[in-house]
């Protein structure tokens, strides 16, 4: 039985091109906090013959997730892959002068949020299910304060379970993506030149061919 994969931020960028490349083999559930870009996925992956069940939600909210994994347990019964895309992209700012607010949200989403999905999620991958984090090393870099040291949290949480997991399941990846034209990099690199930019397209094919994702199937 091929189960159903998982992608937490996919209504844009990375995660809703990783839908699109995915659905060609599996049943996917979307998972973002936008409506309208889990609709405008949809109408894409249904194009291409593919099947998805939408989940409009906020993943910080531990009950809304919690009834997500419940009901894909009892629906399907387990899951084939988890994909987290899920980030929150501060602005760039030296650290004495990063916004409260938006330090908040970077440790509520980039951190917390992954510390939550872990214990929630891991269950429903089976013996040979994967769970994939995507990095991004800019911890450390000047301006980058908020962003890159929750973005480090999150992966060295990712790594931890990685660690853990070499002799059980589920199989823990963590994977740096080339630069793509994303809204999280236009935060942050507004002036620069997209075209030379790997497409979300071209780099959702990528990963797919590295991680042999279409071997899960």
């Amino acid at each position: 039985m091929t189960y159903p994969i998982l992608i937490t931020g996919a209504s844009r960028g990375l995660g809703a091109a990783l839908a699109l490349q995915l659905a060609q083999k599996f049943h996917v559930i979307a998972v973002a906090k936008t409506a309208g870009g889990l609709e405008e996925l949809d109408d894409r992956i249904q194009a291409s013959g593919g099947q998805a069940t939408l989940a409009p939600l906020d993943i910080t909210d531990v009950n809304a997730v919690r009834h997500l994994c419940r009901s894909i347990h009892d629906r399907w019964g387990g899951l084939q892959i988890w994909a987290h895309c899920a980030i929150h992209a501060a602005p760039l700012s030296p650290a004495n002068c990063i916004d409260s607010r938006d330090w908040d949200k970077s440790i509520k989403l980039n951190v917390t949020t992954t510390g939550m999905l872990i214990p929630n999620v891991a269950p429903l991958l089976h013996d040979n299910g994967k769970a994939i984090f995507f990095d991004d090393p800019c911890g450390g870099e000047k301006f980058f304060g908020s962003y890159g040291a929750t973005k480090a949290a999150q992966i060295a949480l990712a790594k931890s379970w990685q660690a853990e997991t070499v002799k059980t399941s589920p199989k823990v990846e963590i994977i740096t993506p080339a630069p793509m034209p994303t809204a999280t990099r236009a935060r942050f690199y507004p002036g620069e030149d997209r075209s030379a930019l790997t497409s979300c397209d071209s780099e959702a094919a990528r990963i797919t061919t590295a991680l042999d994702l279409f071997a899960q199937a």
